[in-house]
Order: structure tokens, then sequence, then C-alpha cells
């Protein structure tokens, strides 16, 4: 087990809420943008709201569970990476508005399908969960000088 693999665990989890932050404010960015992608057909579909998917490193709890039982073992080279960036599939809103561009005959605008609470609400969790690896990062960096120190002597 390497003395940096808490470090590289805390970074990789730094590095995937990061990546959710980004994908929730693209998200808040685009809640009222109804011409986001041109389908096949050629008419212009309004903005998917994008889920960002994680995975731990390692296979398993079983795989870690394994490794620590083993002498000498490698456990703990985990974290966490992001899989893929997903479309959600919840339907449109319907937004009454027949002066709008994007009417269609009856006077309805398939507007997004972000919700800005929601969005906020994961903010905030990928908000507090960097803060969370920012602080356990700085605990292994902490423990590793005092190892160091402790070499000096």
């Amino acid at each position: 087990m390497s003395i940096f693999s808490s470090i590289n665990s805390s970074a990789s989890g730094l590095t995937a809420q990061r990546l959710r932050m980004d994908t929730a404010s693209s998200n808040m960015a685009n809640a009222n943008s109804t011409r986001a992608v041109l389908n096949e057909d050629g008419e212009w579909e309004p903005y998917q709201r994008k889920m960002v998917n994680f995975q731990p490193k390692d296979q398993s709890f079983g795989s870690y569970l394994e490794k620590a039982r083993e002498a000498g073992s490698s456990a703990g080279k985990g974290g966490v990476k992001a899989t893929e960036i997903e479309d959600d599939e919840t339907p449109f809103k319907q937004v009454y508005n027949p002066s709008h561009p994007d009417a269609d005959d009856e006077g309805y605008v398939e507007m997004p399908n972000v919700d800005p609470l929601k969005e906020t609400v994961d903010m905030m969790s990928a908000t507090r969960s960097y803060e969370a690896n920012v602080t356990a990062l700085n605990a292994s960096k902490g423990m590793l000088m005092k190892a160091m120190e402790i070499g000096k002597q």
C-alpha cells in the first residue's frame, strides 16, 4: 500500500465532484434553452438535463475485502471515477406562451427538464463532498508531514 493512496483517493474524489458541480452549473445555465439540439427531422429540441454517474475505481467491496486479507496487500488503491454523463429522460415541461417563437399551434412551448431547485441541491451536495475531500487530503498531508518530521530525528 502506497503512502500516497489516501491522497490519490481524495484527488479522484475532488475531480469527480468538480465534474458534478460543472454539470449542475451547465444545467442551470441552460434551464431556459429551447433550442439546444437539432434533431434528425431538422427541428430544434430543448436542452436535456445531464447527470453524472460514478463508480469505484476498483470493482467491488468484495475485491477490497479480498485484498485486505492478503499479507502486504495493496488495498486502498481506490477512489472514484465518472463513468458517463447521461441525459435525464424526464419529459420536457409544457409551458403556455403563444408569443414565444418556439410555440406550437396550441401556444405551448417545450421547456428543458431542468429543475433549478434540484440543481441547487445537487450543487450544494457536490460542494460539501468537495470540501470533505479537501479536509481528508489536508489530514493525509498533515500525517505525511509529521511522519517526515519523525524521520528527521
